[in-house]
């Protein structure tokens, strides 16, 4: 079998580069129908849009939503995986963190200018009376 171009007017699918716009932090980004959250971000150039508990940057990992590192805040619905979820015209996206233990959407992802993150709080292990 060899791999062989379709052209538009014979595709049977359907697939047409129709834009879309959607805005990542107050900043507009084009994409096109049938791109997901991810694919219009990294398009964009976006390698990261989320930080984890620990303050490290996070992006896409997996790709296929099994992995959760890919976390924004959708037209206000927290925790959609950017890497499932397709990018609609007019999507309002926010970029979530996870570092220092709390969530606060809106913090721009790693490869914007990143905001200054608190430092991950160490793990007190100290609850047992003899300390072991």
């Amino acid at each position: 079998m060899t791999a062989r171009l379709v052209p538009a007017a014979d595709d049977a699918t359907g697939r047409r580069e129709r834009p879309l716009r959607i805005t990542v932090d107050g900043e507009a980004l084009d994409g096109f129908v049938g791109q997901s959250i991810a694919g219009v971000l990294l398009a964009a150039g976006r390698l990261a849009w989320r930080r984890g508990p620990s303050g490290a940057p996070r992006g896409v990992f997996c790709g296929i939503g099994v992995c959760f590192d890919c976390l924004v805040r959708v037209n206000g619905e927290p925790d959609v995986r950017a890497c499932r979820r397709r990018a609609r015209d007019g999507d309002t996206v926010l970029t979530q963190s996870r570092a220092g233990g709390g969530e606060e959407a809106g913090d721009e992802g790693a490869s914007g200018s990143s905001a200054a993150l608190p430092a991950p709080a160490e793990e007190d292990n100290s609850d047992t009376e003899d300390g072991v």
